[in-house]
């Protein structure tokens, strides 16, 4: 390498042999990666589509790239055959033959024309006919425009591998649901459910046009990633829609169960309300009877049955025989509550107006228990207990009962037993262990 030239020192004949080699294995992977991209899947399916927005620019731009890659790879491959030319002559190169295989390898010996370098450029070189630029130049310029358009190509054919798909599929569980919301009468208009899926039906077939014409859009690059393809496809509206049609099943699903089970609803409910009518019956009789029996006692009113249950009860009998279970649904949740509630107000009314009579069952049981404890001590015949439990028994056995002139009465009683017994007489509304035990 004594020799100096325009491009540096002059090559030998070894240094040449391992750039030529070099040179021609970058060849094989750059015709290779060209061919590669040329067949690749996402490639021809940007050039048969017909693409808007954001693709459509930008497969323009790549499609020019793509053309100026094989103007450069064969701008690079005929260099390269020249100089494997220069270096066949002789086996052993003499110095003119290294020099000019030194500008061939080392200099700008590739010449390009100015489109295919305004292109590359950006428009850079617009006023020039042709540029000159050297192997590793060129290759450096490859390698730019294949990574920026394999980048493009992946994108693409990643969105339209897994968009429309998954889209498909999801439109098919949407015929699914909407035959099936048919079938138990949920209709558009007349049913949110059935409105949401018209809106999600418009939302897909929208969606699916715009993923096939314009993939690009819902491509959402990787940050820091340099590598051609790093991303991932944008799903935020088919995720949307696709939890939007989930929260649809699940309402028609519940519309389903409601007609699986609505007979059997509507009997519980007719129980229910049944029970509380024959509660309230009980009642109002036992008002009647503590009124005749009981003197001088607070009785609360009993109201009527509730007649706007019955309609509504009758209204969603009516439903069914229709089959609008989507109406049907909300009515008997309604209906079940309120008629939990009627049969619990029904129940705390029994025991309010049968308090009195509580009261006087209670008076006479603990007047019975003084009496058998009497008994077994041997006092039954004694005249002051006599005496006073016949006017206890005549008070509380007598109609109407006056519980307060009643109950003092039994603790007369209970005081004169316990000073013959020499017991504490325990006070009204003591324990009910204590009662027992007297």
């Amino acid at each position: 390498m004594g020799v100096t030239g325009p491009t540096g020192p002059v090559l030998d004949r070894d240094e040449v042999d391992r750039a030529l080699a070099r040179l021609g294995a970058e060849h094989e992977a750059i015709e290779t990666s060209l061919l590669a991209l040329q067949d690749h899947a996402g490639r021809r399916l940007l050039e048969g589509a017909a693409l808007t927005g954001v693709t459509k620019e930008r497969w323009a731009s790549a499609e020019a790239s793509i053309t100026l890659l094989w103007t450069y790879f064969d701008a690079y491959t005929g260099a390269l055959r020249r100089a494997r030319d220069i270096r066949a002559r002789r086996r052993w190169s003499s110095r003119e033959d290294l020099a000019e295989l030194t500008g061939l390898l080392r200099g700008e010996s590739v010449t390009v024309a100015g489109g295919a370098t305004a292109a590359a450029a950006g428009g850079t070189a617009a006023g020039k006919l042709s540029e000159h630029i050297s192997l590793a130049g060129l290759v450096e310029r490859m390698n730019e425009l294949y990574a920026t358009s394999l980048d493009l190509v992946v994108a693409a054919d990643a969105v339209w591998s897994a968009l429309p798909a998954r889209i498909d599929l999801l439109a098919a569980e949407l015929q699914r649901t909407r035959r099936l919301a048919h079938s138990v009468g949920v209709r558009p208009g007349e049913h949110p459910a059935a409105d949401d899926l018209e809106r999600i039906t418009r939302t897909l077939t929208r969606l699916r046009e715009q993923v096939v014409s314009d993939p690009l859009a819902y491509w959402t690059p990787a940050q820091g990633s340099s590598a051609p393809g790093g991303g991932r496809p944008d799903t935020t509206v088919y995720d949307r829609e696709a939890r939007a049609l989930e929260e649809v099943r699940r309402e028609i699903d519940a519309v389903l169960t409601v007609r699986q089970d609505a007979e059997l609803r509507l009997v519980k409910l007719r129980d229910l309300l049944s029970r509380a009518d024959r509660t309230l019956a009980e009642a109002r009789s036992a008002r009647g009877e503590v009124l005749a029996k009981i003197a001088a006692s607070e009785v609360p009113a009993v109201s009527g049955p509730p007649t706007v249950l019955q309609e509504q009860l009758a209204t969603a009998a009516e439903y069914r025989r229709h089959a609008q279970w989507h109406r049907l649904s909300p009515l008997l949740e309604s209906l079940e509550e309120r008629a939990e509630d009627e049969l619990l107000r029904a129940r705390e009314s029994l025991t309010a107006v049968t308090a009195p009579l509580a009261v006087r069952a209670e008076l006479r049981g603990r007047l019975d228990a003084y009496r058998a404890k009497v008994a077994r001590h041997g006092l039954a015949e004694d005249p002051l207990l006599i005496e006073r439990y016949d006017a206890a028994r005549r008070m509380l056995w007598s109609a109407p009962c006056d519980l307060r002139v009643a109950g003092q009465a039994v603790q007369r009683y209970q005081h004169a037993v316990a000073e013959l017994l020499g017991q504490r007489v325990p006070r009204q509304g003591e324990g009910a262990d204590r009662r027992e035990e007297a």
